[in-house]
């Protein structure tokens, strides 16, 4: 595995290298080399806002933010969001690793997908949501150059159809559960992908509810 990649170096600690042989043994290549490159953007997003940031946990947040999706948490009541963050929290506790910096990657994770949010929030939490965002749907596109994206894509490449494949995979991650979707960017990816679900409406809900009034 190259270690320096667009000016990003990956992590090359024990806790690293755990993480990275776990992940690339329990997910589909298209989803690590998914999580792979919203690691390098996340790190980059960073750099380029001067922040400070623990390039290990933010590694460590990458290669578990969608985790949740596996067939493992198929009959999880859960968004995929927590199942990530969970299984990440439990993974930082067998290490040297503070609670609050556990809390803070298990807030990264569960919070990726949940827009307007992590940006106002710490630099791990926000760079977590820049580099998934920008791996998926090129938020900030322009902000990063030729050259990064070409590095980054070459070393860890987006498959054959990836966009139409990216979104396969969310939506079996999420059809058994699609209450959790409510709320979220997730809503989006079922309504697409299956013409029986029916998104809840908020407005619906308070107008539905017990209350005589």
């Amino acid at each position: 595995m190259k270690k320096n990649i667009a000016g990003v170096e990956i992590p090359d600690s024990a806790m690293a290298q755990a993480v990275t042989d776990l992940m690339r043994g329990t997910k589909s290549e298209l989803m690590f080399h998914h999580a792979l490159r919203a690691f390098f953007f996340a790190a980059l997003s960073g750099y380029q806002k001067k922040l400070t940031f623990d390039a290990e946990l933010l590694y460590v947040g990458a290669m578990f933010h969608n985790v949740g999706l596996n067939a493992k948490y198929h009959d999880s009541p859960y968004r995929y969001e927590v199942d990530g963050a969970n299984a990440a929290r439990e993974f930082l506790m067998n290490y040297a690793v503070a609670d609050d910096a556990i809390d803070e990657v298990w807030a990264a994770i569960a919070l990726h997908t949940t827009p307007g949010i992590p940006e106002h929030m710490s630099p791990l939490i926000a760079m977590m949501s820049a580099g998934v965002q920008m791996d998926v749907r090129g938020a900030c596109y322009e902000d990063f150059t030729a050259q990064q994206r070409d590095e980054i894509v070459q070393a860890y490449p987006r498959e054959s159809g990836f966009k139409k494949r990216l979104i396969d995979a969310y939506a079996r991650g999420m059809a058994h559960r699609p209450d959790t979707t409510f709320g979220t960017v997730n809503a989006d990816v079922l309504d697409r992908w299956d013409p029986n679900y029916r998104r809840q409406n908020f407005c619906g809900l308070i107008l539905g509810s017990d209350w005589p009034n």
